[in-house]
């Protein structure tokens, strides 16, 4: 009974880690048979474990050495044993790893961390905003979910990637969706307007199904679906020359320390905003707004 649940503990283990369990056990078990065997030439059973691990890393350094038969003989079952089994060992470590690097790449590993921000969508707004966030709160995690990128160097953008449609469940696990602190949704401008809004929409729908309170940003392109987006459960919904203005003017429009004033005209500047086209931009006259107040939870930590 013992021994079948032990059976199934192990077999649950990653690959890498069952591997060296194994190679431990088979060498720790020749250095207690080598001890066993001559206990003149290794005193203690851990001079027959260092002897079993120098004879199957084949360094050999001769301190130790059986002088019988049978002790020479179990020292070359050894060699033809551990010594593969050390070398296999490497090979599947460094495999392995590998393969971690390639699904970070391609975005196969799902997100473990909690309240990051959850970027949908890969384009130059989504750049910039990840830029400025960083400049804000180096600490924040950054998960995009893109659904047309193929692979992202992990070593070139600060962020997870995560690759794949949002609209779908498993999507929304592999982000972490619920431990998350807020996402923004980016509309795809290479795609038809109606086409890109639907996907808004439905994206907003599921996003809002497995996450009944996180804050939701939502960008559209055509006027006409601002209503069905936000009875799609976002919170915030914003036309593509208004995103990078609105999104942080909604962060600091309570804050006036000169750091956030100094990301707020980074912002414009970057842009090319203007203060009154800003201001015109954010009226009822221009494009309607839907926003609740839950940005005063700022992404700044000491706010």
């Amino acid at each position: 009974m013992y021994l079948e649940r032990l059976k199934q503990y192990y077999f649950r283990l990653p690959a890498i880690v069952r591997l060296l369990l194994t190679v431990l056990i088979v060498i720790i078990s020749f250095g207690v048979v080598i001890h066993l065997i001559e206990p003149g030439e290794f005193p203690t059973i851990f001079d027959g474990i260092w002897w079993a691990f120098v004879t199957a890393a084949t360094v050999g350094y001769g301190d130790f050495a059986p002088v019988s038969t049978l002790g020479r003989s179990v020292g070359i079952v050894l060699m033809l044993t551990g010594a593969g089994l050390l070398t296999y060992y490497i090979s599947a470590f460094a495999a392995e790893t590998v393969k971690k690097e390639q699904n970070l790449i391609h975005g196969k590993t799902p997100y473990t961390g909690k309240n990051h921000l959850v970027f949908v969508g890969w384009n130059e707004r989504t750049k910039k905003l990840m830029e400025l966030t960083h400049q804000m709160n180096a600490h924040m995690d950054i998960v995009l979910v893109d659904r047309t990128l193929i692979r992202l160097p992990f070593q070139s953008h600060p962020l997870h990637f995560i690759h794949g449609d949002v609209t779908e469940d498993a999507v929304i696990e592999k982000a972490n969706i619920k431990k998350a602190h807020s996402v923004v949704i980016t509309a795809d401008t290479t795609s038809k307007e109606q086409q890109a809004d639907n996907y808004t929409i439905l994206a907003t729908l599921a996003i809002r199904g497995n996450h009944p309170t996180i804050p939701i940003i939502s960008e559209v392109l055509s006027r006409k679906q601002a209503e069905n987006v936000r009875r799609a459960g976002a919170n915030t919904i914003v036309r593509p020359n208004d995103f990078m203005g609105l999104l942080f003017f909604m962060n600091f429009s309570e804050e006036r320390k000169p750091a956030h004033l100094k990301s707020f005209w980074r912002c414009f500047i970057n842009r090319n905003f203007a203060p009154s086209k800003f201001l015109q931009h954010a009226s009822e006259n221009h494009f309607p707004l839907y926003a609740n107040p839950f940005w005063t939870k700022k992404l700044h930590p000491s706010a």
